[in-house]
């Protein structure tokens, strides 16, 4: 015999034995954390909702603002007093008490009014599509962390695997079958295994803790259960025509031509109507007053204004423009994804049978010493990428998920079983 295929004593077989043993502790898991639509019924709590919702009830404030009429000026003037001879004191005083009042003509009120509705339901739209966003997000984040967690247990069972493997070979070189370097080689593999597996524990916890954050939960999650990986998209969605960043462009736009309308009519008189009593004190008397005041358009026409403004629905414009073009565009790509993520999954589950058969098959021949250690090693890193493959499948699935959920108005998985 060889010294390469020498027999090692039995100890150090023991010691390796005892080594591959060792890695396979690992943490336990606490109580799994609420369910995607738990979690989901409390959007209303995130910072990215309550944001915007109070900048929705402040549009809505400044329409109630915009409604209400400016208020009256109370004046009063007192004239020929405190001078030199017939004037000095307040004997031949000419007082006015009077009452002046902004009329708001040429539809100056109705058009400010309309230009605050206007932004009013450009917030309105936009605090949906925030929601919309943070639902979004959620279901990312959610999903990111599911996977984690499933890449862990699958470093898990690979770090089971390659132990398992090492320990059969440590036998063969115990039996003298197997050369010494086999199982300094298996030894090896359980080392690696056991890194992966560490690194897949750590990026888990990481995904928790962003879970933690973004669903604001009181207590860090420690493991899911309730899976959304495995939930299957939404059917058709027969949504409103346009998705909600196009009638978010659409509402800037109607505000934008309603600010318009506010700049060209403040060119026209701001006029002022006032009505007061007169007192004559030389004359013991009293009476009426009555005024009209508008200031003169010499030198401000308000003409930059109504240029800003009118810049401003053309970009306005443009933006909606655009934003129906990209919408046509990424619904089309969004539903091409979901559809060749649904394929990718049914591929990847029949390839990770497959592969598990493969596998089982290759142990077999192994232990009966029909199938060497390398035909071994290949099958079980096939089996590896499969299940690994299956879980960046679902993964591909819920994010296009997301995105046309977000095209179609909706929250993700909304109508799904």
């Amino acid at each position: 015999m060889s010294a390469s295929h020498r027999r090692p004593p039995r100890f150090a077989v023991g010691c390796a034995l005892a080594a591959l043993s060792a890695v396979l502790a690992s943490p336990a898991w606490a109580d799994p954390a609420p369910s995607f639509p738990a979690l989901l019924a409390r959007l209303d709590q995130t910072p990215a909702s309550q944001e915007a919702e109070a900048l929705s009830e402040a549009a809505e404030a400044r329409v109630r603002q915009a409604r209400v009429r400016p208020n009256p000026t109370l004046g009063l003037d007192a004239s020929n007093v405190f001078g030199s001879g017939p004037y000095r004191g307040l004997d031949n005083a000419e007082t006015t008490l009077s009452f002046s009042q902004d009329l708001e003509l040429w539809g100056r009120r109705t058009a400010r009014i309309n230009a605050a509705r206007a932004d009013a339901g450009t917030a309105t739209l936009q605090r949906d599509l925030a929601v919309l966003n943070a639902a979004g997000r959620l279901a990312q984040v959610y999903a990111e962390a599911e996977a984690a967690q499933r890449r862990a247990v699958l470093a898990e069972d690979s770090l089971s695997l390659t132990i398992a493997d090492a320990r059969a070979a440590l036998i063969l070189v115990e039996q003298g079958r197997e050369p010494l370097l086999r199982g300094i080689q298996g030894e090896s593999e359980a080392a690696a295994a056991r890194a992966s597996r560490d690194e897949a524990v750590a990026e888990r916890d990481a995904a928790f803790a962003r879970l933690t954050a973004v669903a604001m939960l009181p207590s860090p999650v420690t493991g899911i259960d309730a899976s959304l990986l495995d939930r299957s998209p939404a059917a058709a969605f027969a949504g409103s025509a346009d998705p909600t960043t196009v009638r978010v462009a659409q509402a800037e736009r109607t505000a934008a031509e309603r600010r318009i309308d506010v700049e060209r009519i403040r060119t026209r008189p701001d006029i002022t109507a006032s009505v007061g009593v007169r007192r004559y004190e030389m004359e013991d008397a009293t009476a009426l007053t009555f005024g009209v005041s508008m200031p003169l358009p010499l030198f401000d026409r308000n003409r930059g204004n109504i240029e800003a403004a009118q810049a401003d629905f053309r970009a306005a414009d443009a933006r909606l423009a655009s934003a129906r073009q990209e919408a046509q565009a990424d619904r089309a790509a969004a539903q091409a994804r979901l559809a060749a993520s649904v394929s990718r999954v049914s591929a990847a589950d029949a390839g990770v049978g497959s592969a598990e058969e493969a596998y089982r098959l290759s142990r077999i021949g192994f232990d009966a010493g029909r199938i060497s250690q390398l035909e071994l090693r290949v099958t079980r890193a096939a089996l590896i990428s499969a299940r690994t493959t299956a879980v960046d499948a679902r993964l591909a699935r819920v994010r296009a998920e997301i995105e046309l959920a977000r095209l179609d108005g909706r929250a993700p998985f909304q109508g799904a079983e």
